[in-house]
């Protein structure tokens, strides 16, 4: 198993003005390894996931996906790397397919494999008869399931989510959060998850927890408990942010 970082974020700071929104923000997340990233709101994790994802120019630090460095090697980095915003990004007049049919395009992959790789993500995630139907007609559930194929196309090493199953309903919710966890165990691919709900996490996951643009707590479930002497993530979280508590 390839054990080099699929991400690397050393000392990155960022700043709105004279507000500083990340302080010093340091961590690796190796192939195979879930991590979750915790915070309240304003913590900084959006602004951490648009300075990785390039959308944000990076002032100081460095960040490096796959070993290559977002600044000075941007193509080759962002290749390593599938995407799911909060909010959806899929057309919503084109089918299932045409929506892969196209990101698949857009990564230079076209023709048979394409056509593969489509057939295969949607089978593993039980959308492959949903494949022909227009984006529109399908729930927050299916069009979220949907987002994580068009976003492991291209085979990448990091997948990032942000807050993906804000809005779905429990079933929904708890089936993209199993299947997610069992892509990372089985599927040597790195995951950074942001979210604020607790029962999203698994024993097995590593944790950072993000406040006011400075990580408080950075480990394996049981270090983060350890080291704030809580009984349970719920717990920790609430020690390490002050009080703003989670759900």
């Amino acid at each position: 198993m390839n054990t080099s970082p699929a991400l690397s974020v050393s000392d990155v700071n960022f700043s709105y003005g004279a507000k500083k929104a990340l302080d010093g923000v340091s961590f690796e997340i190796k192939p195979g390894q879930c991590t979750m990233l915790l915070g309240p709101n304003g913590a900084g994790k959006s602004t951490l996931f648009s300075l990785i994802t390039r959308l944000y120019d990076t002032p100081s630090g460095r960040i490096e996906l796959g070993g290559h460095d977002v600044k000075q090697d941007t193509c080759k980095a962002l290749a390593t790397l599938g995407i799911v915003f909060q909010q959806t990004t899929l057309d919503l007049d084109l089918s299932v397919q045409q929506n892969l049919r196209y990101h698949a395009a857009l990564h230079g992959i076209s023709g048979k494999v394409a056509d593969a790789r489509i057939l295969e993500e949607l089978e593993r995630l039980g959308m492959i008869e949903r494949r022909f139907e227009k984006v529109r007609q399908l729930n927050g559930g299916h069009r979220r399931r949907v987002e994580i194929a068009r976003a492991l196309l291209h085979k990448p090493s990091l997948l990032l989510l942000d807050e993906p199953t804000v809005g779905l309903d429990v079933p929904s919710r708890a089936a993209i959060v199993d299947y997610v966890h069992r892509l990372a165990n089985t599927g040597n691919i790195a995951v950074l998850w942001a979210s604020h709900l607790i029962d999203e996490i698994y024993p097995d996951d590593h944790l950072i927890v993000l406040h006011k643009g400075k990580i408080r707590a950075i480990g394996s479930v049981d270090a983060v408990l350890q080291t704030t002497g809580a009984g349970q993530i719920k717990d920790a979280f609430f020690k390490l942010t002050q009080g703003d508590e989670p759900r």
